[in-house]
């Protein structure tokens, strides 16, 4: 198979190939291989590559599900593969070994991926921007220079640079949403507890984390939620699905729904892009024209007040972890381990009792509530997914001497926005590259929904996908230009 040809197919276009035998699991594997090599030295998103799982791996490994065969890279945080280097983009855990398969992992294979290596990330999925100092920045296929977004840059500009056609993504406050907005994918941050974080944890980020992926298309996007779905024994939650499948949701008829649409800042010191601004407006009234009730309005929280209570809740414990991932790989915390803003929050961390902890958590409920009204009026709520297009490198990374840990969350969150109220509201949202900026740049419009109501967010998305499609955009690092 020719680059060009493999890179113009998503997951169900490969899947289809090899279910028709026009293609084995082995040749898709080596391709794949050929397209990481061709295009990975520009953009460095790919951290290391199974090389069994290639030439010599025997495909009746692989589960029988819709997706057999086709290649997937998974994301170097968490741990999900036994056996495997889980190194957290960070020098404290170079070269530490997973001891835990996930679900999630398991649910992956049993979909059928051939999951071939590792993706790159900021330091512990810290930052809205993947740089770290263990492997390096990974470039923007867009505008190399320029960030791929955080935390799963690494799987966004291998989805977008066409080296695999979906990559694992996982989202605490905004990490699928943010890299899929600024490398012109897809990304769906599911609701809270949709798909299983077991067996060593219950739930991610105290509810706020969700396992995904990084897309191109809606049918991936769907299809791969009703593989991913299934809940797993012990799970602490059942989320109630439609009764029907999501793929289903691709076509037929959608009702009127009800949508508020904002493009203003969120933050006091955030400004919105102008041509950011501009799309959002442009799909407000796309969507007014499919017969949908559009109007103006927006969140009514202070995100600046949520800033400073979201460090108490989503770093306590922190310091226990790093602590124990020090302990496993026999290495000291200190700067020669942790990138200097990592080694601030480690020691925000050690100051977070119990105390702070439950009140973060009080107040945090409070603002989902106060988002669960807002739901009670619109069914749909429209923003861009990020305030800015993507940055240059050096701006929001983790090693930034003096840098205090409440000014870092501040500064990563001012380019950004909009993503994080839907993880504290356990809500879905998804990021879709519906405009391009002057700059070259892509452009990421977000809709979000209330929890459960990921059905939605594919209808819709599948309908915009048609209306205002974004398939045949190819950044200028692509691996159909290789060959």
């Amino acid at each position: 198979m020719k680059l060009a040809e493999y890179a113009a197919h998503d997951a169900t276009g490969l899947a289809d190939l090899v279910a028709k035998r026009e293609v084995t699991p082995k040749e898709l594997a080596r391709t794949a291989l050929a397209a990481i090599g061709a295009v990975n030295g520009d953009l460095n998103a790919v951290v290391e590559i199974y090389d069994e799982q290639i030439d010599d791996f025997d495909d009746a490994q692989l589960g029988n599900g819709p997706y057999r065969g086709v290649p997937f890279l998974i994301k170097d945080v968490f741990g999900h593969l036994k056996g495997r280097k889980i190194e957290f983009g960070s020098r404290l855990c170079e070269g530490m070994i997973g001891d835990v398969e996930t679900n999630f992992a398991k649910l992956l294979k049993s979909t059928g991926f051939n999951i071939l290596g590792r993706t790159n990330t900021p330091e512990y999925s810290l930052s809205s921007t993947t740089e770290n100092l263990l492997y390096g920045n990974t470039h923007n296929p867009w505008m190399r220079g320029y960030s791929a977004g955080g935390s799963t840059g690494g799987g966004a500009a291998a989805v977008t640079s066409g080296m695999v056609p979906v990559a694992h993504g996982s989202d605490i406050g905004g990490s699928i949403r943010i890299p899929a907005s600024w490398c012109g994918g897809v990304g769906l941050k599911p609701s809270r507890g949709r798909i299983s974080f077991g067996p060593s944890v219950d739930e991610g980020g105290w509810g706020m984390a969700m396992n995904f992926v990084q897309s191109k298309t809606m049918r991936d996007t769907a299809r791969l939620l009703d593989c991913l779905s299934v809940p797993q024994p012990g799970d602490p939650f059942v989320v109630a699905k439609p009764e029907r499948s999501y793929e289903s949701f691709l076509t037929g008829e959608v009702k009127p729904l009800r949508i508020a649409w904002t493009a203003k800042s969120m933050m006091k010191d955030g400004p919105v892009d102008a041509e950011v601004a501009a799309a959002v407006e442009s799909t407000a009234k796309q969507l007014a024209s499919m017969g949908h009730h559009v109007e103006e309005d927006s969140f009514p929280f202070d995100i600046d007040a949520l800033n400073s209570r979201f460090l108490d809740v989503w770093f306590f414990g922190f310091d226990l972890r790093l602590e124990g991932f020090a302990k496993r790989t026999g290495r000291k915390i200190g700067p020669e381990t942790l990138e200097s803003v990592t080694l601030e929050l480690y020691d925000y961390a050690r100051c977070v009792d119990g105390a702070r902890f439950l009140a973060a958590i009080t107040y945090m409920n409070t603002v989902r509530r106060t988002i669960g009204a807002f739901f009670e009026r619109y069914d749909i709520w429209l923003t861009p997914s990020t305030a800015q297009v993507a940055p240059k490198h050096g701006l929001y990374g983790m090693h930034r001497p003096n840098e205090k840990a409440e000014d870092h969350i501040v500064a990563v969150e001012r380019p950004c926005q909009y993503p994080l109220p839907f993880n504290v509201a356990g809500a879905p949202a998804l990021s879709l590259p519906l405009a391009m900026h002057s700059s070259g740049l892509p452009i990421g419009v977000q809709l979000g929904a209330r929890p459960a109501e990921e059905h939605l967010l594919i209808a819709l998305g599948a309908r915009l996908e048609e209306a205002m499609p974004w398939r045949d955009r190819v950044p200028p690092v692509h691996v159909s230009a290789r060959g």
